[in-house]
């Protein structure tokens, strides 16, 4: 039997661009994120590549397990990975 060769890790930017379209497209954390963060729709495409806005999404999923947990289970990554992200881009 083969077995697939592992996948590297996601760089920092593209893991949060992907917690970011998850977060967006769920219809209770995208909205709870828009409202904590203060930010509108447009307002957020418009900064979606800004690492200080992602680091500040990946802050916010840390601040709930359950948020948290969901998110890294549906892009299918460690929560580790998503909290080691976000201190990435925060620098």
């Amino acid at each position: 039997m083969l077995r697939e060769a592992p996948q590297p890790p996601a760089a920092p930017e593209v893991l949060a661009l992907m917690a970011l379209a998850h977060v967006a497209g769920d219809e209770a954390l995208g909205p709870r994120f828009l409202a904590l963060s203060g930010l509108d729709a447009a307002t957020l495409r418009a900064r979606a590549s800004e690492p200080q806005l992602l680091a500040e999404l990946i802050g916010f999923l840390a601040a709930s397990e359950t948020d948290l947990l969901a998110t890294a289970r549906a892009l299918g990554v460690s929560p580790a990975a998503l909290v080691r992200a976000g201190a990435a881009l925060a620098g």
